[in-house]
């Protein structure tokens, strides 16, 4: 009679077979690990251009109810659009805006300015003539944001960075131009028309 020979798996093979899975499995892990990274890189990105887009909504929505009256104070007036070059503790522009049509505001003065912390502001004081007693409110409203330029349109259609330009300009720009540049280094560049 003859022997049977045990069937079964040489110690090579079983060798084998754990490097072949456990290459699999270190290629399945790095590639989860690139989804995750990317989900979390979009996630990011995502919200950051959701809170841009918020922010252009709100700025349009102030320009859109801009009013050319000027604010009255016991030292004297303040133009009704005020643009400040580089303002630094001070917001860059601040206007008169009437109320919105929704009835749950009032006339207002705001101001849009950018702080230390690469933050854009909104400043919104209670009134309108109040507005030189009165301390104002600040928002964060846009974050990251490295620079914060505006300029405004004048009846010569000329861009300047301040605004009023001369005592004869108009209480409002024509136009305002508004860029943004992120710390990641997007620039985003609008331009807003005001109806004077």
């Amino acid at each position: 009679m003859i022997a049977d020979k045990a069937h079964g798996f040489t110690l090579i093979e079983l060798l084998t077979a754990l490097l072949v899975l456990s290459l699999l499995t270190l290629m399945a892990y790095r590639g989860l690990g690139v989804v995750v990274a990317s989900r979390d890189h979009i996630q990011t990105e995502s919200t950051r251009w959701r809170q841009t887009v918020a922010f252009f909504t709100r700025f349009e929505g102030d320009l859109r109810l801009a009013a050319p009256r000027p604010v009255r104070k016991p030292s004297g007036i303040i133009p009704a659009w005020l643009g400040r070059a580089d303002a630094v503790r001070a917001p860059r522009v601040e206007f008169s805006r009437f109320a919105g049509t929704d009835g749950i505001d009032t006339p207002r003065r705001v101001g849009y300015g950018i702080n230390g912390n690469h933050q854009v502001e909104l400043w919104i004081w209670p009134g309108l003539d109040l507005a030189g007693a009165a301390q104002p409110a600040r928002y964060v409203v846009l974050e990251d944001v490295r620079r914060f330029d505006l300029q405004y349109m004048g009846s010569a259609l000329i861009w300047s960075r301040v605004w009023p330009t001369m005592s004869s300009d108009p209480a409002l720009p024509l136009a305002v131009r508004l860029q943004i540049e992120f710390d990641s280094g997007e620039t985003v560049v609008r331009v807003f028309a005001l109806h004077a």
